[in-house]
C-alpha cells in the first residue's frame, strides 16, 4: 500500500510539473490578446492527463477495468461541455451589446441546469465503479481529488492576484 501511494504521489508531481510550468509560461505573456485562454487542444491534453492520473491512482483490477470506459466517457463529456461553456462565455464578453438582466438570469439558469445534468451523469457513471473499489483505492481516489481541488484553488488565487495587479497598474497609470 505504501509503495503504491508513493508511486501515485510521485506520478502526480511528475505529471503536474510540466503542466504548472506551462501555465507559468503562458501567464507571462499577458500582453497577447489570447493570454489567459487555453486552446481546445491544450484543454483536451489536460483532460487526458487528468484521466490518466485518476486511472493510474486507482490501479484497477481486470473486473474494474470493465467499468472504467463509462467513467472516462463521462469525464471527457463533462470536460468538453465545460470548454464549450467557457468559450461561449468569452464570446459573450467580447461582444459589446446592451445587457438584458432577465436574459442573463435565464441563460445562467440554463447553464446551471446543464451543469447539474452533466454532474449527475458523471455520478451515475462513477457509482458502479466506486462501489467496486477497495478501501485503498478509495483512499487514493480521495487523495487525487484533494490534490486536484488544491490545484484549482491555487490557480483561482493566482488568477485573482493577477487581476488585482492589473487593476493596481491601471490605477497607478490612470489615477481616478
Amino acid at each position: 500500500m505504501r509503495k503504491g501511494m508513493i508511486g501515485v504521489v510521485s506520478a502526480l508531481f511528475i505529471i503536474g510539473a510540466p503542466v504548472a510550468q506551462g501555465q507559468q509560461a503562458t501567464s507571462g505573456a499577458a500582453s497577447s490578446p489570447e493570454s489567459g485562454r487555453i486552446s481546445q487542444a491544450d484543454f483536451k491534453m489536460l483532460t487526458d492527463i487528468r484521466v490518466g492520473v485518476i486511472k493510474a491512482a486507482l490501479q484497477l483490477t481486470p473486473e474494474q477495468e470493465k467499468l472504467w470506459p463509462a467513467v472516462e466517457e463521462a469525464i471527457r463529456a463533462r470536460a468538453e461541455t465545460r470548454y464549450r461553456r467557457l468559450a461561449t462565455a468569452r464570446e459573450r464578453l467580447d461582444q459589446t451589446r446592451e445587457i438584458d438582466p432577465v436574459q442573463v438570469y435565464r441563460q445562467r439558469a440554463d447553464v446551471l441546469a446543464d451543469r447539474a445534468a452533466g454532474l449527475r451523469k458523471l455520478a451515475d457513471a462513477w457509482q458502479p465503479l466506486y462501489q467496486s473499489l477497495t478501501p485503498d483505492q478509495k483512499t487514493r481516489l480521495r487523495l487525487v481529488t484533494v490534490h486536484a481541488l488544491e490545484g484549482l484553488r491555487t490557480a483561482m488565487e493566482n488568477r485573482r492576484m493577477e487581476m488585482d495587479d492589473e487593476e493596481d497598474i491601471d490605477l497607478w497609470i490612470f489615477p481616478q
